[in-house]
């Protein structure tokens, strides 16, 4: 099989470059004329140069592929150009399905999120847990809802097309690094004494690109799977991080009524400094509001999906993101 790979210069989508090598696929990469390409420089790949915000770049980039894989996306949780956002995340995704449709790609995997699925207070979540537009919160999950939507429409015109929703990927090359690999780069370097009442569903990185290729291989047609792992509460998170640093976990439980003027004054001064990520932003605290926890039966029915513990993938990030080696098959610490 011979695939065209967006996104592979990023985190989860050079995790997907090694997964399609490591199976013996030929893989064909789309990068920026600026795509920082440190993820895959030593990687056997064959790199062609197009961006989503040109149509006309994309033409003809998928010529004797047979399948596509789309990771790319414009992924950050404060955006003051929303519009770039959508361009890229909805109109870019348009454009490369439509020339996919075009070049008679045999199957497409494409990556969207959790942050496109609905939520159940106090519960678990699955592919089929009732969401609108209006339960997208800030313009990430807003651009991934439009985006999917996008492919289904297609998909109903003949794009042999999967979807897969990866939850919370950390582990190794989170070289930007992404919002959840801040918080464990930070919380790694004792820069979190705190937390919230929340949850995340924790998933190792190469277990998601695994899931794309088992997707591939299983996945059928117009369906959508959940690549998770592990939900566990922000608190069990940073202890484990923490523990993984060798440092004391966090003991203080902060309201998160007391942080909306902290953000709110964050936000303000990030846009008067435009260089600058807020500490913490106010679509982040309606977001810590639930704990957005997921069920990933269906990938693991249907794939053969089978991803590891949670603390193995925090326990790689944090070594990671130290500079140090961690033994591989290491058991909790």
């Amino acid at each position: 099989m011979r695939a065209l790979l967006t996104g592979a210069s990023g985190f989860v989508g050079s995790a997907v470059a090694r997964a399609l090598l490591a199976d013996g696929h030929g893989v064909r990469v789309l990068v920026r004329k600026t795509s920082a390409l440190a993820n895959i420089a030593e990687l056997p790949v064959e790199r062609i140069e197009g961006d989503l915000l040109d149509p006309a770049s994309l033409r003809g980039i998928m010529s004797d592929c047979d399948a596509l894989f789309h990771v790319a996306a414009d992924y950050r949780l404060w955006a003051p150009d929303q519009e770039a956002m959508f361009r890229a995340n909805v109109e870019g995704t348009r454009a490369l399905m439509e020339e996919a449709l075009t070049a008679g790609v045999r199957r497409i995997v494409y990556t969207s999120s959790v942050a496109t699925l609905g939520s159940i207070p106090g519960g678990v979540a699955d592919e089929e847990t009732p969401v609108t537009m209006a339960d997208m919160i800030g313009p990430y999950k807003r651009s991934k809802f439009c985006a999917e939507e996008e492919v289904r429409r297609l998909i109903h015109l003949g794009l042999p097309a999967v979807i897969v929703n990866p939850s919370t990927p950390v582990g190794p090359r989170d070289i930007k690094p992404t919002p959840t690999g801040r918080l464990v780069r930070d919380a790694a370097r004792g820069r979190m004494p705190a937390y919230v009442d929340t949850g995340l569903n924790i998933v190792h990185v190469d277990d998601v690109a695994r899931g794309h290729l088992l997707a591939y291989e299983q996945g059928r047609v117009g369906e959508r799977y959940i690549l998770g792992g592990e939900n566990l509460t922000l608190e069990r998170i940073l202890t484990i991080i923490a523990r993984e640093a060798g440092r004391k976990p966090p003991s203080l439980r902060l309201s998160r009524h007391l942080l909306w003027p902290v953000a709110l004054a964050s936000e303000v001064y990030a846009r008067l400094r435009a260089s600058v990520t807020p500490l913490v932003t106010l679509d982040e605290l309606r977001m810590a509001s639930k704990h957005m926890f997921f069920d990933s039966a269906k990938a693991r029915r249907e794939l053969g999906y089978a991803p590891r513990p949670a603390q193995e993938a925090l326990a790689d990030a944090v070594a990671w993101f130290l500079g140090r080696t961690r033994a591989p098959g290491a058991g909790p610490s």
